[in-house]
């Protein structure tokens, strides 16, 4: 039987975390412990949180992302779960977030400055400038139109140059772009 572990009401007030996706069989036997009005379910155990949930990203005043699993399970409603230490302080005032890019399958992310895997390289921001960022670099890998300005040879390099300043350094898209 399910030890009743209940973390503080207020414990995810303010929070960044990445879920990861779970099958929904690692929910069986768990008592739901809260339902939100948007009808995710929660579930707490000692270890961390189960969300079922056909919604992430920004959630009132936390930002939560799933990791879906690979291959993408078909359902729109996905588990998830965190361990209870992934869940970081947010605010819009403090530089928390760094952006990672990942060229092969031409994504961009903001991960926070407290994932043990932030090797410290990438500069931080706050929210708004992460999300600023984040749309250049969008444009960059969606669109080519930018590109006729420039005499390149492979435009993915090009993209992958820009992109590298974008996320390695302070200097505005315009900076990089008059120096290339």
């Amino acid at each position: 039987m399910q030890k009743n572990f209940k973390p503080h009401p207020n414990s995810f007030k303010n929070t960044f975390c990445v879920f990861n996706e779970v099958l929904s069989e690692a929910i069986k036997g768990l008592k739901i412990q809260f339902e939100s009005k948007a009808g995710s379910i929660y579930y707490y155990t000692e270890a961390g949180m189960y969300r079922v949930s056909n919604h992430w990203g920004r959630l009132a005043n936390s930002k939560w992302r799933l990791i879906a699993m690979e291959p993408e399970t078909a359902s729109k409603t996905k588990t998830g779960f965190a361990f209870w230490n992934e869940f970081y302080p947010d605010n819009a005032e403090e530089k928390l977030y760094y952006i990672e890019a990942d060229y092969n399958k031409n994504t961009v992310i903001y991960q926070h400055k407290n994932n043990p895997e932030y090797d410290n390289k990438a500069i931080l921001r706050t929210s708004f400038e992460t999300t600023k960022r984040i749309k250049q670099i969008r444009n960059l890998q969606q669109l080519t139109s930018w590109a006729k300005h420039f005499e390149y040879d492979d435009i993915a390099d090009l993209r992958q140059q820009i992109i590298e300043e974008l996320i390695y350094t302070e200097k505005t898209l315009d900076e990089i772009k008059r120096a290339i």
